[in-house]
């Protein structure tokens, strides 16, 4: 039997609305925090043991319809090699920012052999979880990781990005190049080890017109879902501040796209394919809202999600913020399921 997540998001019908959140895994849930206690970001990515349980704690805590694989945009470029700290309080840092040409050339590629450890964690996972609950795979988009790579850490304007990008437009693309067989072959052996969908997180690329965007990066996020069509599972393509860039992001080849927050989601609609599943997109903000408050807006976006004519997955408009109580999020799930189910019941 299909999950109602895996039929949503392949807009098949369901009986209730799916639910799971953006860092659902993570740092608002104080089982989580006991958990990492003195172990670095990049360290607990890498253990199976703690990978599999912070991914299961937040289908145990808030009845969600799906697990998100807990790791990290920049893992699949540590394990390739690449000298990457995440420091608390500031994000992903590189030790030797890629700038040149030389730099680019010299940038190692990932092989499914340096993640083992990523096969561990989803097998122990989907062990435990069986097939009432798939996994969702999880990797960086290449322009994100581009940025990522070439400031050196997190960025507000994302000049030295841009800057390679328009200066030098083929090493700019020889670079994303790269980056798009390294989050392939990272959800590549997900899917291999048992994820039954994925997620690409492009992070940065609402920093960008829809211009550039077409022009130097869609088809390099085009070529990961393209490399990785032959599992035939059902995927997701999700950007911060995207909104002017929706139309262009449904083309890369992914079954549902993520809507932001900033966005309505009758207006996301209009943007993407005829069909397209969509994501989203109650603002993580409002999960500090007093309840009636914050159900009248859940309610009101599942109603608005199942009026149109296509999938819906209801989400955050972006991930789960550190201090939200982690009872809401649960509250959240049980009124999506029964406002949905109720309606969808309605229609017969």
């Amino acid at each position: 039997m299909t999950s109602p997540l895996l039929a949503a998001l392949r807009s098949e019908p369901v009986s209730h609305t799916p639910v799971w959140f953006m860092r659902q895994a993570g740092r608002s849930l104080p089982e989580y925090r006991k958990l990492r206690e003195g172990t670095q970001m990049l360290d607990a990515c890498r253990n199976p043991e703690m990978v599999s349980e912070i991914t299961l704690q937040p289908v145990r805590r808030h009845n969600v319809d799906a697990a998100i694989f807990f790791s990290d945009i920049v893992v699949p470029l540590q394990a390739a090699g690449v000298d990457v700290e995440i420091v608390p309080g500031v994000g992903p840092v590189i030790a030797s920012p890629v700038r040149s040409r030389a730099d680019i050339d010299a940038l190692p590629g990932l092989e499914a052999s340096d993640i083992p450890d990523i096969t561990e964690s989803i097998q122990r996972v989907t062990a435990e979880l069986g097939d009432a609950t798939p996994v969702i795979g999880f990797a960086g988009a290449p322009f994100t990781l581009a940025s990522y790579l070439i400031e050196g850490g997190p960025s507000k304007n994302h000049e030295k990005t841009k800057s390679l990008m328009v200066s030098d437009p083929e090493a700019f693309s020889t670079l994303l190049g790269k980056l798009a067989r390294m989050s392939a072959t990272f959800i590549d052996v997900q899917l291999g080890a048992g994820a039954k969908a994925f997620q690409l997180f492009d992070s940065w690329a609402g920093y960008l017109c829809r211009e550039d965007y077409e022009n130097h990066v869609l088809e390099h996020s085009t070529a990961v879902f393209d490399a990785l069509s032959g599992h035939d599972v059902p995927s997701i393509h999700f950007g911060v501040q995207t909104g002017e860039l929706l139309g262009s992001m449904a083309q890369a080849g992914s079954t549902t796209v993520g809507v932001d927050f900033r966005v309505d989601l009758a207006d996301a609609a209009t943007r993407v394919k005829p069909g397209q599943a969509l994501q989203g997109n109650l603002d993580p903000a409002l999960l500090f809202a007093p309840w009636e408050a914050l159900s009248a807006r859940v309610e009101a976006i599942v109603r608005k999600g199942l009026e149109l004519d296509r999938g819906f997955v209801f989400n955050l408009g972006h991930g789960v913020l550190p201090d939200t109580d982690p009872e809401v999020p649960g509250r959240v799930v049980d009124l999506v399921h029964r406002v949905s189910a109720e309606i969808l019941g309605n229609r017969g």
